[in-house]
Order: structure tokens, then C-alpha cells, then sequence
């Protein structure tokens, strides 16, 4: 994964999620669904667009956002409880049901940390270390209880025709759930990710 992100890549990129979105949204599962679940593309593609200029991101974030926005867009054009894929695992490894909601939670941490991150170090006092980790989890954690909250409400308002968006699939501990893998994957690809996005920070910003 290269340091610099050309303006061909991030027009290539941009061009992608943006018919990823149309192709996403031709005879949807559920359309209601689709819409909750892309909404996040629909408002985050023109801000990255946006701010490029005054606020560039490094091209890993960049990159892993793309790659977020892929996996809103499939789980809204599916919803998230009939992704193929996630069907496909459930029959391969015996699972009780279709994972690919996890796998999106998992990733609502994943992801977004490194956004976080990045904008802690470029706009506060922070420094790499210990405290940087443990607000950019708490940041992590605080988005996804707050989707929670979107979720809570989308059922109270909607009813029964929120039950694809909230895709809880009978299990009662789904929230708890959703919550605990968004923290994992924000520990996990601080983990993973943080001398990469240090070094691109070095080269682009410091």
C-alpha cells in the first residue's frame, strides 16, 4: 500500500463507490433497508469530496473507507440477514445464522477508527500512545452505540418494516453484540494499522 494517493486513484475510487451505489440500489431486497443502510455513502462520499482540498485524508483511510462503503452498500441492496456470502459461511462452518451483520460491525470499528485517529492527531494535542488508543476505541465504541440509538428509533418509528435494518435475527443479545465487535475491530486495526498510518501522516502532513 503506497504512501501517496494519486488523483487518478482517488477519482477512480470515487467514481466506484458512486456506481456501487446505483448498482446497489437496482430492485433492492428492501428498499426502505437499503436506503437506511447507504445513507452513510450518500452523506460521506460528497464531504470526502468536499474537504479533499482543505482536509486530505491518507490514502489508507481513504482506502478503507472505500472499501466500508462496499460492504454498506451490499448488506443494503441484500439487507444485511440474506447477504449471499453470509449464507455461504453459515452452511460452511455450521452457523446458527448469517454472520455478514457481524462482519459490518466488525467493521463499523475497524474502519472508522483509523478516521478517528486521524483526526485526533491532526487536530488536537494528542500524540501517539496510550491516551490516543483509548479515545480513539472510546470514540469507536461511542459511534456505535449511537448507531444503536438510530436503530432503537428506526424500529420505534417504523415498526415491523425496520426488522431487515435492525437484522437481529432472534437474538436477543444482538446489540451487545454489534457494540463489542465495533470495539474489536477499532482495537484490532490500531493494532494492525498504526505504524502504517503514522508513517503516511509523516510523509503527507508533519
Amino acid at each position: 500500500m503506497g504512501m501517496k494517493m494519486g488523483k487518478t486513484e482517488a477519482r477512480v475510487l470515487a467514481a466506484l463507490t458512486l456506481a456501487a451505489l446505483i448498482a446497489s440500489g437496482l430492485n433492492p431486497s428492501d428498499r426502505l433497508t437499503w436506503w437506511l443502510e447507504t445513507l452513510p455513502v450518500m452523506i460521506g462520499l460528497p464531504l470526502l469530496l468536499l474537504m479533499h482540498r482543505r482536509f486530505p485524508l491518507t490514502p489508507l483511510v481513504v482506502r478503507l473507507l472505500f472499501v466500508h462503503g462496499l460492504i454498506l452498500m451490499l448488506g443494503g441492496h441484500y439487507t444485511y440477514a440474506r447477504v449471499p456470502a453470509g449464507f455461504w459461511a453459515q452452511e460452511a462452518f455450521d452457523l446458527a445464522r448469517n454472520h455478514y451483520d457481524r462482519l459490518g460491525h466488525l467493521a463499523q470499528g475497524f474502519i472508522p477508527a483509523m478516521l478517528a485517529r486521524e483526526i485526533l492527531l491532526r487536530n488536537t494535542p494528542l500524540q501517539a500512545g496510550g491516551w490516543l488508543f483509548f479515545l480513539t476505541a472510546s470514540v469507536v465504541l461511542a459511534f456505535s452505540a449511537c448507531y444503536e440509538f438510530v436503530e432503537w428509533g428506526a424500529a420505534l418509528a417504523l415498526g415491523g418494516e425496520a426488522d431487515a435494518f435492525l437484522a437481529t435475527q432472534g437474538d436477543v443479545w444482538d446489540t451487545q453484540w454489534d457494540m463489542f465487535l465495533a470495539l474489536v475491530g477499532g482495537v484490532t486495526s490500531q493494532l494492525l494499522l498504526t505504524r502504517l498510518h503514522d508513517r503516511q501522516l509523516a510523509q503527507r502532513f508533519i
